[in-house]
Order: C-alpha cells, then structure tokens, then sequence
C-alpha cells in the first residue's frame, strides 16, 4: 500500500492524502512562484518538516526518559535561493519548557536532538540549518 496519494488539483495545488489515517493537506504554489499562496508550498513543508521532526523527536526521547515537556513551541523561517530555485537556509527558534525534575543531562540530550533528528540528517548539507533552542 502507498504511503501517501497525490492529486493535482489544478492551478498549481495538490491534494495529498496520507493513506493511514485519511488526513488530507493542501499544497499551492507559494505567490513568489506563480501561485496563489492559499495553503503550504512544497519547500514550506519541507522546512516545516526540520522543526516537527526535532520536536517529534524530543517528545520521543523525553518519554524514554520520563522528563516532563510542559511545553515546545517554534517557529520556522525558510530562506529560498535561485539559479537554481532551492531552500538555501532553514531558521528554526524553538522555546521548550520541561518539569522541574529535569537535569542538565537531560536538557543535554534534548539539545542533541537539534542536529541528529532523521529530517536534520536528510536534508542535502548546502541547506544551511540554524536551529536556536531557548529554555523557558
């Protein structure tokens, strides 16, 4: 079975159905690109996908080892260049607020995560990745 269903919808969108669970997103061409801006572009889920991928995986590994995440927010920034058109460079500032029983080592092995998550190991290494962690 596939993973994931793509339709072209026409005027630069797509339809993508992930095939397990039915969820449904929209991609559209960014307006810098001659589409319409009205739903994520293909390189914006890309760059998105850095920032979830770090925070996925902290949630993973705070379950391992049962710190407390009180809260993980972020933003993404992406940076395209042309000749060719290609993300150049991915911003991602995170702020993460754990329990009170977590230790250094712990925030240590959080802080890890921002560089060894599978999408920070996939991404071509001419993609500039600038990842700031705050502690809240």
């Amino acid at each position: 079975m596939n993973q994931f269903t793509t339709k072209y919808l026409g005027k630069l969108r797509c339809e993508n159905t992930h095939n397990q669970s039915g969820t449904i997103i929209h991609t559209d061409a960014p307006t810098d690109n001659q589409g319409n801006g009205m739903a994520f572009s293909p390189t914006d889920l890309c760059a998105l996908s850095l920032t979830t991928c770090i925070i996925t995986t902290m949630g993973i590994y705070a379950q391992m080892k049962d710190i407390e995440l009180v809260s993980i927010e972020a933003d993404t920034n992406k940076i395209m260049a042309s000749d060719p058109r290609r993300i150049s460079r991915i911003e991602s500032s995170i702020r993460i607020k754990i329990g009170t029983n977590a230790t250094d080592r712990d925030k240590e092995g959080l802080e890890r995560i921002l560089k060894t998550c599978p999408v920070s190991r996939s991404l071509h290494p001419d993609i500039e990745q600038v990842i700031m962690l705050e502690w809240v």
